[in-house]
């Protein structure tokens, strides 16, 4: 079993686990890009000019490299889960091995995440992807803070979702 902490009791397929660090970086992609929504009162001179120029930009480029790990954590779901470099490259109109050179290196990642090497770093998504639990219900507080008028995700809108393993396997 994976870990000491509360995701430990319950383990969660790798397909799961690859999810909810898509479903967190989505997160981190939606929070960072809503705040570029909000025009400033200050943000403009009163002759339309900008007051400090380049701010917005520098914001749109960190929306960018969330939006970047966003793709490749998604890329690193699909493959978790069962989809081959075939389809992957389909999906994104590219060769498979197109495919298999852009998100090797991100899967590589993930599966040393899971499966440490003694001394290697632990961080924020190493911890995530051994105790998914305990993100996956803050990812909840996050859906349901931030839910539309009309949906309803249900009371565990990630954690319910996420498949435990067959412990025969």
């Amino acid at each position: 079993m994976i870990g000491s902490g509360p995701g430990a009791t319950t383990p969660y397929s790798n397909a799961a686990r690859a999810r909810l660090v898509m479903a967190y970086e989505a997160c981190l992609l939606a929070e960072l890009a809503r705040a570029a929504v909000p025009i400033g009162e200050h943000e403009l001179r009163p002759d339309g000019t900008i007051r400090a120029p380049g701010t917005e930009l520098a914001h749109a480029a960190r929306v960018l490299a969330l939006a970047e790990r966003f793709f490749e954590a998604a890329a690193v779901f699909e493959r978790v889960g069962g989809a081959g470099w075939p389809v992957i490259g389909d999906v994104l109109d590219v060769p498979p091995e197109t495919a298999r050179m852009r998100f090797a290196e991100s899967e590589a990642t993930f599966w040393r995440l899971l499966h440490p090497v003694t001394g290697e770093p632990g961080g924020l998504r190493a911890h995530m992807v051994r105790e998914p639990l305990e993100f996956a219900l803050d990812l909840d507080d996050w859906v349901l803070r931030h839910r539309d008028g009309d949906s309803d995700p249900g009371p565990a809108p990630v954690s319910g979702g996420l498949v435990r393993s067959d412990p025969r396997r």
